[in-house]
């Protein structure tokens, strides 16, 4: 066990500090579902994942990540997981309206959670060689193709969350790369283009009707906007201290649709009230920053720009899930990081943070103008 300057014990890279913050988080989501699933095995079956998934983390904290910079590497698991994408389309489970699991029986794998891990070592690996040439438009095309590729795979199953997900970690790592203004604009132009395009020509009538929802939710509270109108209730009814664990009466009698996963936020927000929200939001603030603290302790542009990567892919997943939960955001089906139901994303969350923990075993721990002129190339 060793101390290093961040003033966290660690013990091969872990790093214990934001093993705590995800505990009561984790908690939270347990208690969530315990309240109200009766014989359900949801509880059950999140606790032995949680198991699981705290297992895989320590086990690749002992890993020396450094052969991640291969482009072999890289190359190879990205064209593995885009081959499962493809699979997908052939023998994948329909579910919710979207292909996009493989059942195995007891359990049910998702690709698109670890292809978002795997498209933020791609682009990691892509910037990371070319921080001083980001000025020419080249690069910004070329990155976008990593991402292209498993966002269009993604988007026709169709899992719209999984696909926006994916745009912004390529967006987010490419600003924090140093895109220039001007470019930035090219390609909202572009987007703003091809979702003309896409509003035409691809979204399907249900797609249409959640992006018409997110402009005015209770235009339709009996069709598209019932889960998002419920779920707002659910959120508002608990004021300031809650109702009490197991007292909500939204998620207990059934109203609040999917409470163990989706809208697992309105849920808690009906027991906990506005005190318990500040007290989890509290709770990712510090995840987020142990996340963004480690990431700046890597020994190369590449550890930064993948610890960075992951707190967006972390944030895009806290921002879209809780926007959805209180009305102001589509329903895209994305998780609430370490508290909705499932193992594929809990799994894919501890994996990206044993990945980071990880890198920790060769940190340098730099001095901060040295840091900062080789990751800005100045």
């Amino acid at each position: 066990m060793k101390l290093t300057k961040t003033g966290t014990k660690t013990f091969s890279g872990i790093d214990w500090l934001l093993v705590l913050f995800t505990i009561p988080v984790l908690g939270a989501g347990l208690i969530t579902m315990k309240s109200f699933t009766g014989e359900s095995t949801f509880f059950s079956h999140q606790l032995i994942w949680i198991g699981i998934s705290f297992a895989v983390m320590f086990a690749l904290s002992f890993i020396d990540f450094r052969f991640l910079k291969r482009t072999d590497v890289l190359v190879t698991l990205f064209l593995i997981f885009s081959g499962l994408l493809v699979l997908l389309f052939f023998i994948g489970h329909k579910a919710g309206g979207a292909q996009s699991w493989f059942d195995l029986g007891s359990f049910s794998f998702q690709p698109s959670d670890m292809m978002k891990i795997i498209v933020i070592l791609m682009l990691a690996k892509y910037f990371s060689r070319r921080h001083i040439e980001i000025g020419n438009i080249k690069h910004i095309f070329i990155s976008g193709l990593y991402a292209f590729i498993p966002f269009v795979l993604v988007f026709l199953q169709p899992d719209f969350g999984s696909a926006i997900t994916i745009f912004f970690i390529w967006f987010g790592i490419a600003l924090v790369s140093g895109i220039s203004k001007r470019h930035l604009l090219l390609i909202l132009g572009i987007i703003a283009v091809a979702f003309v395009f896409l509003w035409g020509f691809v979204f399907k009538p249900y797609q249409k009707a959640r992006i018409i929802n997110f402009v005015e939710p209770l235009s339709d509270i009996r069709g598209t906007g019932y889960n998002v109108y419920q779920s707002t209730i659910a959120v508002g009814s608990g004021q300031f201290t809650g109702k009490g664990v197991g007292f909500g009466t939204q998620s207990r009698l059934k109203f609040l649709p999917e409470y163990e996963t989706d809208f697992i936020f309105a849920a808690f927000s009906e027991e906990w009230g506005f005190v318990g929200v500040m007290i989890l939001f509290i709770l990712i603030g510090l995840i987020m920053w142990r996340v963004l603290k480690l990431s700046l302790l890597g020994t190369s542009n590449f550890e930064i720009l993948f610890g960075l990567g992951l707190s967006i892919y972390f944030m895009t997943h806290f921002i879209i899930n809780i926007g959805m939960n209180i009305g102001i955001m589509p329903v895209t089906g994305i998780p609430l990081p370490f508290m909705s139901y499932g193992g594929s994303h809990l799994l894919t969350e501890f994996i990206g943070l044993g990945i980071l923990m990880g890198i920790g075993r060769y940190q340098r721990v730099a001095h901060q103008d040295d840091l900062r002129n080789e990751f800005l190339g100045i």
